[in-house]
């Protein structure tokens, strides 16, 4: 694992944000985590709020005001921003949705699991 790594949500759930910071926690409390509530809002702050780049961006896909697809296309648009990993989060697994997220350039698809151990099994996959 990343000695200090740093993750990126985009979600507009509070709930399923307190989740996946929470689980991140129960990994290694040492992980940061940093939250936009949309994708006008992440790429806000991706785009110069932060005062680090994150390892990974998690994007859900239904938020209002701009949602996770067209936040993806932006960051794969942004040079400084475009070589790192994109997963998109959603509580969808059709399969229309998967293949355009992977054509946008995102590295994953993630489906919400239906408990915390799914979400926490996911993450340390993906920091292993």
């Amino acid at each position: 694992m990343i000695k200090n790594t740093l993750f990126f949500l985009a979600e507009d759930d509070e709930d399923d944000r307190m989740l996946f910071s929470e689980a991140l926690i129960e990994i290694n409390p040492a992980i940061k985590c940093v939250m936009a509530k949309n994708g006008e809002e992440a790429l806000f702050l991706l785009k110069g709020g932060l005062f680090e780049l994150p390892d990974f961006i998690f994007l859900d896909l239904n938020m209002p005001v701009m949602n996770g697809l067209k936040c993806l296309a932006e960051i794969k648009k942004t040079s400084f921003l475009q070589n790192i990993p994109v997963v998109i989060y959603s509580t969808s697994s059709s399969k229309e949705f998967i293949e355009e997220s992977l054509a946008l350039g995102a590295s994953n698809f993630f489906v919400k699991p239906p408990d915390f151990t799914g979400l926490i099994n996911y993450l340390k996959d993906i920091l292993a």
